[in-house]
């Protein structure tokens, strides 16, 4: 008489998954060390109580969709005539909407602007 095999038990999967985590974990700490801290003795510029201004070179858009030059209030066909060949800078308000500051962008890029860049404020958390 033939015997029934034993029942097989399910493989533990677990130990898998562990070697994964560990692995990425290790990843993770080589990558983080990979570029040099800053060094200890560095101060860096405290830029929080500076006056903030758009460079004097780029148009302003304002909350209300309005575009400004230099303090002027003027459009885009107007700031294209005496804008030279290089990118055109976009200072946006903050409140301004989204579809205003494409449309600008759009009219400015079909009117001969190379390229359209948006001038923001970038923190150091």
């Amino acid at each position: 008489m033939i015997r029934p095999a034993p029942p097989r038990r399910p493989r533990d999967t677990t130990i898998a998954l562990i070697n994964v985590v560990f692995l990425m974990l290790i990843f993770f700490l080589v990558a983080g060390t990979v570029a040099p801290p800053l060094d200890p003795d560095l101060a860096l510029v405290e830029t929080s109580d500076l006056e903030g201004r758009e460079p004097p070179d780029a148009l302003v858009l304002r909350a209300d969709g309005t575009l400004s030059f230099r303090g002027v209030t003027t459009d885009p066909q107007t700031y294209m005539v005496d804008h030279d060949t290089g990118p055109v800078r976009i200072v946006p308000d903050r409140n301004v909407s989204g579809a205003r500051l494409v449309e600008v962008t759009g009219i400015l890029r079909r009117l001969g602007a190379p390229s359209v860049r948006l001038v923001t404020e970038r923190a150091l958390e």
